[in-house]
């Protein structure tokens, strides 16, 4: 290892994800439809995250503080480096602009609310119900 990066940390190392939230991992296209099906008996949240990004980290640790809606969101979690080709595909099925940090709610097969970097504001979705 490094002198960067004992002192830094190395960007290849992976992110402990440890939260009241039950993310689900987006990990393959084929989950999108899955996304899209579950959205219309319940609300779907997409977390883009950027695990190399600290305005990124900052915004997820934020968001699993405040979320408290777990049994009524299925929640998603995208790591947008590891994932990039569903990151396209989301901005381009939900019609939205590609960003990171962002989250997109989706019900009944669309985007019904996103929102990005400083703008995560779990206290934000409760209106959505």
């Amino acid at each position: 290892m490094s002198i960067f990066n004992s002192l830094f940390g190395s960007s290849e190392k992976k992110e402990s994800v440890i939260s009241k939230v039950n993310w689900i991992t987006l990990n393959n296209l084929g989950q999108l439809n899955e996304v899209v099906n579950t959205s219309t008996e319940k609300l779907v949240l997409i977390f883009k995250h950027s695990t190399r990004c600290s305005v990124s980290r900052m915004a997820l640790k934020q968001f699993e503080n405040e979320f408290d809606l777990s049994e009524k969101v299925v929640t998603y979690y995208l790591d947008v480096l590891e994932n990039r080709a569903i990151s396209n595909e989301i901005a381009s099925r939900f019609n939205v602009y590609h960003e990171s940090p962002q989250i997109l709610v989706i019900k009944d097969g669309k985007s019904v609310f996103d929102a990005s970097h400083s703008d995560i504001d779990a206290r934000d979705l409760s209106v959505l119900q």
